[in-house]
């Protein structure tokens, strides 16, 4: 069975195993540390996604000050676990807690390795940056328009 939970700190070290499954494929080894942060000074709202008790995934969702739009932010599935529909109910969840707090947009900041999942949650890109993450991780900067 397939759940999506509050991230709590106890699974920080999980996490941090998480992405080091998923690096260098799709993150530079070099955003680790700004991963460890994140968990430890800038979630906001964050989430785990199980698979019968399995953590295998996780994915946040931050607020700027501006409130036009809110941000996913740090999504993150199992190697072992890509592929079977539960980084799109991560995501969907996610659209869920969003809509409920009248935001018009949603943006994520990803690479070149994830756009096009994205791209079909309807996510249109509005900018790339060449090696903006590392070198050969470049940024695609991706909106979604939220039906009110």
């Amino acid at each position: 069975m397939v759940s999506v939970s509050p991230y709590r700190s106890v699974y920080k070290k999980d996490l941090l195993r998480l992405f080091d499954l998923c690096s260098p494929q799709y993150f530079a080894l070099e955003e680790r540390d700004d991963f460890e942060y994140y968990l430890d000074h800038e979630i906001e709202d964050y989430f785990i996604i199980r698979d019968n008790a399995i953590l295998c995934g996780c994915g946040g969702i931050n607020y700027p000050d501006h409130n036009e739009y809110a941000i996913l932010s740090w999504d993150i599935i199992h190697p072992d676990f890509q592929g079977k529909g539960l980084g799109r109910k991560l995501v969907n969840h996610r659209l869920d807690h969003v809509t409920q707090k009248s935001f018009s947009k949603l943006r994520v900041r990803t690479s070149q390795f994830a756009c096009e999942f994205y791209g079909k949650f309807g996510f249109a890109l509005n900018e790339v940056k060449k090696d903006y993450w590392s070198d050969g991780y470049d940024l695609y900067d991706m909106f979604l328009t939220l039906e009110p």
